[in-house]
Formats: C-alpha cells, structure tokens, sequence
C-alpha cells in the first residue's frame, strides 16, 4: 500500500480576476521508503502540492491518503495529531525558534510529543549532523549551513515515516547546499524514511529516484 497517495487533487483560489487554478487534476502515489523530488518552475503549483500532501492545506477536490489515512476525514485538529507522530519538515527559511538553542529547537517537539526522553534525542540527534559543540548556540549565532543542520536533526530527531523538504538549499550558497544534501540523503537511506522533496533545483532532483515534475499546476511525470 503506498505511503502517500494524491488522487485528481485540484487547488483553486478565488482572485479579483476570477478562479485562479494552483493545482489541476495531480494524481500520483508513494512507496514507503521513496525519494521523491517535485520540480517545475516558480508558481508551478509545488509548495501548494508540498502543502495538500502534508495536509497543511485542503484541496478544493479530491483526496490524500497518508500513511492510509484521508485526511479529508479529520478536521485540523485531527490532521496536525497525525503529522506530529509521522510527519517532519525541513524549510528553506530553516524555522527555528529564535528564543532558544539548537539543543532546545531540537528539543521542542520531542516535548511536545511525550517523549521522556528528548533531551538524550535531541543531543544524539545534533551529534549526528555534526553539532554536538553547538548545542548552546542560538540561531544568530550559527551560520545558514549551520541553521539547516539544526532543522535537519529536528525534522529526523522524532524519526518521522514521512520528511517533506521544501527547498531545503534555497538559502544557502552552492557548497553548503551540497553538503547539507549529503547529510539529508545519507540520514534518509539510515531511517528509510520516505522523502517528499520541493526544488527548482535540477542537480538536486537527480538525487531522487523519483521526480514528479508540475507544470502551471499539471502534472508532467
């Protein structure tokens, strides 16, 4: 049973101009364990898809099976409890609280998920990518690269089913881009944890066996 299923999603927005379609008939499913890459230009429609399969958003038709559930079924309530056992991010803006360290950010939604024993998770987890120095550091005090890897041992802390990755470089210069690719590819293929991954990139798509590509909302695979 796949992992991730999308079935004739359609995303429309009302504009002054009329009905604005974002996504239009996106059909498309996922095995357990896959890296997916969803690629096509700006305003394609890939951060909306991102959105919908992690039920972030609702589509105007259509459905999303995650992990077998529909997300349809559950009000928001219901579909953030769902993402919060299986579901990780990682953003290209990194999203880390300012207020508190990398060990603390990586903390926080162990916490928040019950977990006894976060603190333990959270330091093997910034050992992992490479920061177990940097624990103390608050996030002016870390550079971008430094910031995504903290995003990375959050996202991969909770060891999610499912790591949605939305433009994960797009802050960062081309050599730190690369070597924190290495690091969420080399942690994915560790947790085989399935990876749904937005960019415009197309060096970075290649790392994907899978690519989904979306073009004005329609889908070219």
């Amino acid at each position: 049973m796949p992992i991730i299923e999308a079935q004739n999603l359609t995303k429309q927005v009302v504009s002054p101009e009329g009905t604005l379609t974002i996504l239009d008939d996106v059909s498309f499913a996922l095995e357990a364990g896959e890296a997916c890459a969803i690629v096509g230009a700006s305003g394609s429609g890939k951060s909306t898809l991102l959105g919908l399969l992690a039920g972030l958003d609702v589509p105007t038709r259509g459905r999303v099976l995650l992990d077998a559930v529909d997300l349809g079924a559950l009000d928001e309530d219901g579909r953030a409890r769902l993402r919060a056992g299986r579901v990780g991010f990682i953003f290209q803006s990194f999203q880390l609280l300012a207020g508190l360290s990398a060990l603390e950010n990586v903390m926080l939604p162990l916490e928040l998920a019950g977990k006894s024993d976060a603190r333990a998770i959270a330091q093997a987890a910034l050992g992992h990518v490479g920061l177990a120095d940097r624990l103390g550091h608050y996030p002016n005090q870390l550079s971008g690269g430094e910031q995504q890897r903290v995003a990375i041992a959050r996202a991969f802390g909770a060891r999610p089913k499912i790591l949605f990755a939305d433009e994960p470089t797009g802050s960062l210069d081309q050599a730190t881009g690369a070597r924190v690719i290495e690091l969420l590819f080399a942690l994915n293929r560790e947790q085989a944890t399935t990876l749904v991954l937005v960019t415009h990139d197309e060096s970075l798509a290649e790392y994907c066996k899978r690519r989904v590509r979306l073009d004005a909302g329609r889908l070219r695979e």
